[in-house]
């Protein structure tokens, strides 16, 4: 039970997930900051903020309340989203794949010789008995 456990953490995808998340969570503070210092105030330009501080488009419910759609903190999220993509993309993703490349132009893989299909494997059986009840 531990050996499996131990060759899971050892293949080293286990590592790169576990840097993956640490940074893009320290990422997503900056990007969450960015959004909410320059992002938000941008989207206000266009739209009123309600009580609640809630900004988007209004419209009034069946019972003559008003009601606001607030557009601003789902465009904050998509911004956020998209950054944080990005950045793990192009940090990580990206130099991993020419890292990978690189070593496997220097290591090319052996071919392995093709294995034969069942039904040559059943011919080969069937030469080998015949073989083997002539002697």
């Amino acid at each position: 039970m531990f050996k499996g456990f131990k060759e899971f953490i050892a293949q080293g995808n286990v590592i790169d997930l576990a840097v993956a998340v640490v940074i893009g969570g320290a990422f997503t503070a900056i990007v969450n900051a960015v959004v909410s210092s320059i992002i938000n105030p941008i989207v206000a330009l266009f739209f009123e903020a309600d009580a609640a501080g809630n900004f988007g488009p209004t419209l009034t419910n069946i019972y003559g309340n008003p009601v606001t759609f607030p557009l601003g903190d789902l465009i904050s999220a998509i911004i956020s989203f998209i950054a944080v993509a990005l950045v793990v993309y192009f940090v990580f993703v990206m130099p991993m794949n020419k890292y990978k490349e690189r070593q496997a132009a220097k290591n090319p893989a052996v071919e392995e010789e093709t294995l034969p299909n069942e039904q040559e494997l059943l011919i080969e059986i069937r030469d080998l008995l015949r073989k083997n009840s002539e002697v």
